[in-house]
């Protein structure tokens, strides 16, 4: 289902069969539009290309086994590179793929430790499989049906925060303190006290008046200004990355976070593709239980079915392609895809790939068709063979793109009735927990959780739907999966 466009973007006659194909003249946008944004979600989401490495690589499993940094990159930039374009043909939506951030480091601190790297690949690919399964029977859409405006509003609004609390910590500007209260606090002892952080400032400062002033291409200029004026800070000063010693204690704190802005050697490199296919799926359920598998399953599902449910519900408004109920176009294709991208992650190693939030970034430039995702994905798969040139773009600058996103993102929040407390703790409560915990399926979780109670036991029990009450025992089953394992001794 189409929303009609805002009056600034009435739709015009297609010119031509790839604007028939993608409906670009329909949704207000053009060609150049799409390929800006295509270009800008790229920029912002490139350092998946070097962090899931990071993540995944040099963390042993049962077996002592580790991925290799180059394969894991090389992997993670093909599958980017494919689901992306995949998804951009069939739903013609914006939404960029790549390893979930999340479900990447659930898997590498915890499922590995009971599995095997190939087992713990396998696992993720049943999950996308049991998704691709819930979509195509019709059952995500309807749980996506049950959810009230008010909360998907609010996921909306939680996830621009979420963005926006990722692009502060990527740059530095808000830091782990080390005490138990505050827990985090301002750059360096309450100050903005590196060099890159301070990038990051000027980045997000020179983005903002561009945007503020509608100037095509505006996030796309800050973007590339901010990574030309790190290039020559750090060939100036050579500042460096900053890093851990062997005790664990911070080396070079005022250095780049995760990417130096330099080129060292040839930027061009063969990729390494030797993880594809390096799955197993012949358990030894001798040495990890049923029920231990049975929990990680259940809890990748969880984790990738609502993060994806919630990353789209919000791009698709913040890209004003959801209609009042937040439904978008093609929404079944997209569910479908995405159980698809899991599967896709699982089959190379990379972990699932599923909707990247960063995405908001290319629909910030204007983007609002699957061209921008075909030109995102093409990128992804050139990235293979320029994983050196890809990683010159701090993360500090790409940074200052997620938060002129979460701002956008906050806007929905116009749209909620406050007056009902039954709405405003449920919405409070999604906005605040994902942030907060650093997991979009925590916020939507204890929305669900607490707007089931809340109606239930105020006299509103009639209007809860029962999907909805499914779902929010499911969450309850989530958030205690804990106790749960102890109980059946899964992991010890």
């Amino acid at each position: 289902m189409t929303t009609a466009p805002s009056p600034a973007q009435a739709p015009a006659e297609p010119t031509s069969a790839l604007d028939r194909f993608f409906e670009i003249s329909k949704r207000g946008s053009t060609v150049g539009t799409e390929i800006r944004g295509g270009l800008v979600t790229f920029v912002t989401m490139a350092y998946i290309v070097i962090l899931n490495p990071i993540i995944l690589s040099g963390k042993p499993d049962v077996a002592g086994d580790v991925l290799a940094f180059n394969a894991v990159g090389a992997a993670t930039a093909l599958t980017a590179g494919v689901m992306t374009i995949l998804f951009g043909l069939v739903t013609r939506l914006p939404f960029a793929f790549a390893a979930g951030l999340g479900i990447n480091a659930f898997v590498a601190f915890s499922v590995v430790g009971q599995v095997t790297w190939p087992e713990a690949m396998a696992l993720v690919m049943i999950n996308g499989l049991i998704i691709v399964l819930l979509a195509a029977t019709g059952l995500r859409k309807a749980i996506f049906d049950a959810v009230p405006f008010q909360l998907k509003i609010a996921i909306t609004v939680g996830i621009g925060l979420f963005i926006a609390f990722i692009g502060f910590v990527n740059s530095g500007f808000v830091t782990a303190t080390g005490a138990s209260s505050p827990p985090v606090g301002l750059g360096v002892n309450g100050s903005v006290a590196t060099v890159p952080s301070l990038l990051f400032v000027v980045t997000l400062l020179l983005t903002g008046i561009l945007v503020a002033l509608r100037i095509k291409g505006g996030m796309l200029i800050g973007l590339i200004g901010g990574t030309v004026l790190a290039v020559i800070v750090e060939a100036i000063w050579h500042i460096g990355a900053r890093g851990f010693d062997d005790e664990g204690n911070v080396v070079n704190p005022g250095g780049w976070g995760l990417t130096v802005p330099a080129l060292n050697g040839s930027p061009v490199s063969v990729p390494d593709l030797s993880l594809v296919g390096a799955v197993d799926f012949t358990f030894d359920f001798g040495k990890v239980g049923i029920v231990a598998v049975v929990m990680i399953v259940f809890t990748l599902l969880f984790t990738n079915f609502f993060d994806a449910m919630g990353t789209m519900t919000g791009l698709a408004k913040e890209a004003n392609l959801a209609d009042d109920n937040g439904d978008f176009p093609r929404i079944k294709s997209a569910l479908i895809v995405e159980g698809v991208g899991a599967i896709a992650g699982g089959a190379t190693s990379s972990s699932s790939s599923t909707v990247f939030i960063e995405s908001g970034s290319g629909i910030g430039e204007g983007a609002r068709t699957g061209l921008a995702n075909v030109v995102t994905g093409v990128v992804f798969l050139i990235a293979m063979f320029f994983t050196p040139l890809t990683s010159i773009v701090p993360t500090e600058i790409a940074a200052a793109a997620l938060i002129i996103v979460g701002a956008m993102m906050m806007s929905q929040i116009r749209h909620i009735d406050f007056l009902d407390f039954r709405v405003l703790l449920p919405v409070f409560l999604t906005v605040s927990v994902m942030p907060l915990t650093y997991s979009i399926a925590n916020g939507i979780g204890a929305g669900f959780v607490s707007w089931v109670l809340i109606h239930a036991f105020s006299g509103k029990a009639k209007t809860i739907s029962p999907l909805l009450w499914v779902v929010g025992a499911g969450f309850l089953i989530f958030f205690a999966r804990g106790p749960i394992e102890a109980l059946f001794g899964v992991g010890i």
